[in-house]
């Protein structure tokens, strides 16, 4: 799949910010066999004072721009044409839970992503037993840790509501697991924890999801959206596979990878700090085109 993805993020500031300094991972990930970036640009208003690019710990494209100007506004604009390989479905050779602590034992390297990482609490997601026990009683007898994960994903999408005003960016997982309504954010957040709690390492991915309309309607402008979705070891002979716990399906060609850690305080596309006083308010506006449909 061919797309050209557009998005425009916006901060107008309450008060005239006298500098920041700020950090974007927004621009779409190379991955080998996965997916290539053909082309990509990333405009910051106002100009940087200073603009220099890094790979993170995690192998994320990040930026990191300093800004000088007082300014009302801070605005991030990316345009980026990428293609989405079509991979056939994963086949399930994933061992028991049982099985896993041994298969992760034996994982002697510690690259980027050796499942140690991913197992243990990170800034924004705690083990809680409450979620634990959740996701132990989607489990049945000798499941698979892909069936596991699968089945915990569908049970999220079963049991919690997507509700854009029920949580913000702030909210810890364990508060929107017992509202049982959230975002993507928090559904991809309580998985991890369920997962992990579990013993089965696993991580958020920062992304865009192309949308489709309704049939007979047409399609809007800027009505994409930034999405999130799991990243779950499934034993050394499977690896990494993605789950989508907002849309109960695995991650396939309509799912744009971003950036991936373990939790968003990892991948958040904006992050920074500000010499300012008062609120702010944001304004996020994403397209996802497809080119060869």
């Amino acid at each position: 799949m061919l797309y050209d993805i557009r998005v425009r993020i916006a901060y107008q500031y309450e008060t005239l910010a006298a500098a920041g300094r700020h950090i974007l991972r927004l621009t779409p990930a190379a991955l080998p066999r996965e997916q290539a970036v053909l082309a990509s640009s990333l405009d910051i208003h106002p100009e940087p004072r200073e603009r220099s690019g890094f790979i993170d710990f995690f192998g994320n494209q990040a930026i990191e721009a300093a800004i000088s100007t007082p300014h009302m506004r801070f605005e991030a604009l990316l345009h980026a044409r990428v293609e989405r390989l079509i991979l056939p479905p994963p086949q399930d050779a994933s061992p028991s839970l049982a099985e896993l602590r041994a298969d992760i034992a034996n994982y002697a390297a510690f690259d980027l992503w050796a499942p140690h990482h991913y197992l243990a609490d990170s800034p924004l997601v705690a083990v809680q037993d409450v979620m634990t026990d959740y996701a132990r009683a989607q489990l049945a007898p000798d499941m698979s840790i892909f069936q596991a994960a699968n089945a915990i994903a569908r049970a999220l999408h079963r049991d919690m509501q997507f509700d854009p005003d029920a949580t913000t960016v702030e909210t810890p997982p364990l508060e929107a697991f017992t509202r049982r309504r959230g975002v993507c954010q928090d559904f991809t957040h309580i998985m991890i924890a369920c997962l992990r709690g579990l013993g089965v390492p696993a991580a958020y991915v920062s992304g865009f999801l192309r949308t489709i309309p309704a049939p007979g309607q047409a399609r809007l402008d800027g009505a994409d959206a930034m999405h999130a979705w799991t990243r779950v070891w499934c034993g050394s002979s499977m690896g990494w596979i993605e789950f989508d716990p907002t849309n109960a399906i695995l991650v396939a060609a309509d799912h744009v990878v971003a950036a991936r850690g373990r939790d968003y305080s990892d991948v958040a596309p904006i992050k920074g700090v500000l010499r300012a006083g008062g609120s702010q308010d944001s304004l996020q506006s994403v397209d996802v085109v497809a080119l060869d449909q």
